[in-house]
């Protein structure tokens, strides 16, 4: 009997092995491509017991499948991708259960929703805007992505200087675990983590040997633990307490990519978005400004401070009709727009980096007061006054540049011909202060390959997005790829960054870890791993690797083929 035939006498769910689902299946927004043998939609929680409890029992009879939860397939690093069971999340857990308003000023907190993780962040937020709330860790693909990545990934997007990351706001998270149970996680403290840990089950072991963890090597943890304001590398674990007084494994499960178990329910904190915006825009013509300008524009507290750089409005200016359609508006209107830009481009060239800074109140007159306070903080600064200057005094004048930060990648994607997007060093994080000597030095590495790339992020807490567009048809590509990551990733480190701020380690990344943190700190994520899936159940070489595997013999550059 066949693993498809055995899998629809557990599940009520779809089970499906057609050749165009699992072509549909095999890949995600990376450069990978991994065939699955089998898709599994679960109808619900019994479905994914039973799903769990059929794996385990055929992984202790020696067989070698697993299950890989999967949403919206949008991850850049393969984390979704497998060679074994897909478990679909998007058709049957897809409820919005409750949003809810709840005011919590100490922890500057508004109200809370309970979601299943196969929701669309564009149809949460339609629904928690209702309410004048909202989960502020949304990404550049708010539109494309599921709040159960967000929570897999510890996703951070724009707003994430002022607000944080997605880890930031989960309060609650219940599962299924390789026992086939379902099991809740939040936050545990005082009598109440003590009680747990005393408790006679699983989840009493995976307690217990967290906080073994956590309590018997704090150095070895203090020690690795990224020191950027970004991170979504690694297991947590500097993160959750101290294992003795107070324990969030909820904490621990956000950003580890489904390796734990398959999460099926998600309570969110919410704040309360400011309604009015007002944008600083700096054009600046050497990297080396930055040292000087990064520190005083954070000064004024913005909430949102992001940057593109000169390939990025080449992009933009070669492709400008696009921009007009994305922006609803007519060339005429847009060149209009743009105006002064343009002076400022004939008069001083095209900028190395432009700067983007928006500041968020709840009136119009004080964001912009705020906006205008930091332009003439900047023009007043001897050591700003080779740089361009502009005011967007509301979100609608603001918004030309919000699409250029925003729509640059999918330009790359759909019309850059005969070559393709190539995520993989694509989320680097480095402080801030060692931007104006790290840049120089990355896009010398770069600039070696013949690539053409754009670089966009999140300057205020160093975290960029590198985009290159390889050729599929180059005979060296696995090659360039492998050489690529090794030298960049070797600079972030030399630089005591992290190797990814927001979009995970996927497959892509994780023979990177232990680069990035150590022997000791990679043996305890292992040790974590095993405390929650010893059968090696969920979502395998993700995170931690088992067995000498490659994730570049999975690279597919050319898609099409």
């Amino acid at each position: 009997m066949s693993l498809a035939e055995d899998l629809k006498k557990v599940v009520k769910g779809d089970v499906v092995n057609d050749d165009a689902t699992l072509e549909t299946y095999s890949r995600d927004a990376s450069l990978l491509f991994m065939r699955p043998e089998i898709v599994v939609r679960p109808t619900g929680v019994e479905d994914l017991q039973a799903l769990v409890r059929f794996v385990a029992k055929e992984k202790k009879k020696g067989s070698d499948i697993s299950l890989t939860p999967r949403s919206a397939g949008t991850d850049m690093g393969g984390g979704p991708l497998t060679t074994s069971i897909v478990v679909d999340m998007l058709p049957h857990f897809n409820s919005i259960i409750d949003v809810s308003e709840k005011e919590d000023r100490e922890h500057n907190r508004a109200g809370y929703a309970v979601v299943e993780p196969g929701v669309f962040y564009r149809d949460f937020d339609a629904e928690t805007q209702k309410k004048g709330l909202e989960l502020p860790s949304y990404t550049a693909s708010r539109d494309l992505n599921t709040v159960g990545g967000m929570a897999s990934n510890d996703s951070g997007g724009e707003k994430s200087l002022k607000y944080g990351k997605t880890s930031q706001y989960v309060e609650e998270l219940e599962m299924v675990l390789s026992d086939g149970e379902v099991h809740t996680f939040k936050a545990l403290s005082g009598s109440e983590l003590q009680i747990k840990l005393q408790e006679d089950s699983f989840e009493g072991e995976i307690y217990r040997a967290i906080s073994t963890i956590v309590a018997e090597n704090r150095d070895t943890i203090e020690h690795a633990k990224p020191h950027v304001q970004k991170n979504s590398s690694g297991y947590a674990l500097w993160d959750i307490g101290d294992g003795v007084s107070a324990l969030n494994i909820a904490r621990l499960v956000v950003g580890s990519q489904g390796t734990f178990g398959i999460i099926t329910k998600i309570k969110f904190s919410l704040v309360r978005p400011k309604k009015f915006s007002s944008m600083a825009v700096v054009f600046v013509n050497s990297i080396e400004e930055l040292g000087a300008l990064i520190p005083r524009i954070l000064s004024h507290k913005p909430d949102s401070f992001e940057s593109y750089d000169d390939n990025t409005f080449k992009l933009a200016a070669r492709y400008f009709p696009e921009f007009a359609l994305q922006m609803k508006t007519n060339l005429l209107g847009l060149g209009l727009a743009f105006l002064p830009e343009v002076w400022r481009l004939v008069t001083s060239g095209v900028p190395k980096i432009v700067l983007l800074v928006e500041f968020q109140e709840n009136k119009q007159e004080e964001s912009f007061k705020k906006a205008r306070a930091l332009i003439e903080d900047l023009k007043q600064n001897e050591s700003s006054r080779d740089i361009g200057l502009f005011l967007a005094k509301n979100e609608k004048e603001g918004r030309k540049y919000w699409t250029i930060r925003h729509e640059s990648f999918n330009l790359l994607r759909k019309k850059v011909r005969g070559k393709r997007t190539a995520p993989f060093i694509e989320d680097f994080v480095v402080v801030p202060a060692v931007l104006p000597e790290f840049l120089p030095k990355l896009n010398a590495i770069l600039n070696e390959y013949d690539l053409t790339y754009t670089i966009a992020g999140h300057v205020g807490d160093g975290n960029f997005h590198i985009i290159p567009l390889i050729d599929p048809m180059r005979p060296d590509g696995v090659q360039l790829v492998r050489e690529l990551s090794e030298r960049v990733y070797d600079l972030i480190l030399k630089y005591d960054g992290s190797i990814t701020g927001e979009h995970n380690d996927g497959f892509i990344r994780t023979p990177y870890i232990e680069r990035m943190f150590g022997k000791d700190m990679t043996a305890l994520f292992e040790q974590a791993e095993a405390s929650f899936d010893p059968l090696d159940i969920f979502n395998p070489n993700k995170k931690v690797i088992r067995g000498d595997i490659d994730p570049l013999d999975y690279l597919d550059l050319n898609p099409q083929k």
